[in-house]
């Protein structure tokens, strides 16, 4: 069974959110790499224990509000699986150098929802 391993919260001022986040839930907000991109931890380390791990990220790039990432063990299989069960590909596979794949698709109501493949040796 996949289940919810990321998620990215459109914010418009990351500092001021970093901060509510860590006052109401103890997260952490950490800028991650060059782009405006903060991640958060929200329990124990990544693949350690259940819990997603999140991220802040500018509302212009996620216009549609929240979005969840699930887990899959093959992202070509579950997109084949996506359209087969009456959704769309909206971003076809993407590599995110040393952490794995995404994609994204619609679900047969609309929703826009992420996949993620764990593969540290994604190019």
């Amino acid at each position: 069974m996949s289940r919810v391993v990321h998620f990215e919260i459109p914010v418009d001022d990351p500092d001021r959110a970093g901060e509510f986040y860590g006052a109401v839930f103890g997260w952490e907000a950490h800028k991650w790499g060059p782009q405006d991109y903060w991640t958060m931890a929200t329990g124990q380390e990544p693949g350690s224990g259940p819990g997603a791990e999140g991220a802040l990220t500018p509302r212009a790039e996620a216009p549609e509000g929240v979005l969840v990432y699930v887990d899959v063990a093959d992202v070509d299989a579950a997109l084949a699986l996506v359209e087969k069960a009456g959704g769309s590909v909206v971003h076809d596979k993407m590599h995110i150098p040393t952490v794995g794949w995404s994609a994204h698709v619609r679900d047969s109501e609309g929703n826009l929802i992420g996949l993620f493949q764990s593969d540290e040796s994604a190019t």
